[in-house]
């Protein structure tokens, strides 16, 4: 157990001092908020504001292309 306790520690000590492993790091923070700010945004399941959105102006699309025909 004290073997694999110190792999780990050794691991984490050398990606802490690795500056490519801090810039992956960041860019993975920086996903999370923007898959966040798309979900909070669209919402889960077009529920959200803009999904309604959306769901409103593509049924006033289609109304006024059934009305026109």
């Amino acid at each position: 157990m004290l073997k694999i306790y110190i792999q780990t520690s050794e691991a984490l000590k050398r990606f802490a001092s690795d500056k490519d492993g801090v810039v992956s790091f960041e860019y993975v923070i920086v996903a999370a908020c923007i898959v966040g700010a798309v979900a909070a945004a669209f919402g889960t399941d077009a529920q959200g504001a803009i999904g309604k959105a959306l769901t409103t102006a593509i049924g006033k699309i289609t109304t006024a292309v059934a009305n026109a025909a």
